[in-house]
């Protein structure tokens, strides 16, 4: 089968008819990805609100957005998409009195517990609401491509699936997880399980085992898990946040292994996640068919990103050799 590591899919079609966006909390995240991320993809941004009025405003002038007066204020704006940037015990508050119907995006995770997901699944189901959690990952472009290559066929029958995490995370930066139960699957690998589960489904099991560190007053940095898709597919997480020996061996990447060929996914600036620094430069694609030469393929677009946590997106593919 013929490959071309440019025709993959790296993008994915903007609405033709973008809804004004209303966000519902004011932190960092919005401060620092969600807001600098609509503007990058033009998205129009209807205003934000926040308990604490002098952060919304903050937020509000940097962005030079409009600044609610109060909860049922942002509520009221028409034909919006509301973005819920709340810890996940505010959630099921908001959700409550949201317009039956409108479309919704629910920060990660989806509660803080099993029984307040449930809560939460139940609320949007009642008041018929579009909603979606906020598990980006799986829509990036590195991802994208992979996921494109294995629907193609180019990889054969994905028969493993493995995620690596060796980084230094400034924990001081996120001082609001302090105090929580449960931190680094339900905050941080979340999203490398949905990713896993975009491409393999819903495992029968998952044995792991989650812990803190030392140097950490977090309940949770340091992750190991295996998911149970049987006994033809291996997949692995490991996950650890407090490899802080240089940059050197850092490392953030996916493996993706098929019968017929093979893909690797890097997020190269995880490694450096403190700030953007000149030397961490994304992958390129490459792909080598059997016996042929190693082929590159200019990346697509970077998803939208913030000078405190930028995110490279880079990826590639090599069909195993003869």
């Amino acid at each position: 089968m013929a490959f071309d590591p440019a025709s993959l899919r790296q993008t994915w079609a903007p609405p033709r008819r973008p809804l004004p966006i209303v966000t519902i909390g004011a932190g960092s995240i919005v401060m620092d990805a969600h807001f600098p991320a609509y503007r990058k993809g033009g998205f129009p941004i209807a205003g934000v609100f926040d308990l604490n009025a002098e952060r919304a405003k903050l937020v509000g002038e940097k962005f030079g957005v409009r600044v609610f007066g109060s909860l049922d204020e942002a509520l009221s704006t028409d034909r919006a998409i509301f973005d819920l940037a709340t810890p996940p015990s505010a959630h099921i508050s908001v959700l409550e009195r949201l317009p039956s119907g409108a479309g919704v995006v629910i920060q990660k995770p989806m509660g803080s517990d099993l029984d307040e997901a449930t809560a939460i699944l139940m609320a949007c189901r009642e008041r018929k609401l579009k909603a979606a959690v906020n598990f980006q990952l799986r829509f990036s472009p590195m991802t994208l491509a992979i996921k494109d290559a294995v629907d193609r066929g180019f990889l054969g029958r994905l028969v493993d699936v493995e995620t690596r995490v060796s980084i230094d995370t400034p924990w001081a930066l996120f001082a609001f997880l302090k105090n929580l139960p449960r931190i680094e699957i339900a905050v941080h690998s979340i999203h490398y399980l949905d990713l896993i589960r975009s491409f393999l489904g819903d495992p029968s099991g998952v044995h792991a085992k989650t812990i803190g560190h030392p140097s950490s007053e977090m309940a949770q940095t340091r992750t190991a898990a295996i998911l149970d898709f049987g006994d033809e597919v291996r997949s692995a997480m490991s996950v650890n946040h407090n490899h802080a020996y240089g940059r050197r061996h850092q490392v953030a990447e996916f493996r993706f292994e098929g019968t017929e060929g093979a893909a690797h996914a890097k997020m190269g600036c995880s490694s450096t996640i403190r700030a953007a620094s000149p030397t961490s430069s994304p992958s390129r694609p490459r792909a080598r068919r059997r016996g042929s030469p190693s082929r590159c393929a200019a990346a697509g677009s970077p998803t939208p990103s913030s000078a405190r946590w930028p995110t490279c997106n880079g990826s590639s593919r090599e069909r195993i050799p003869s």
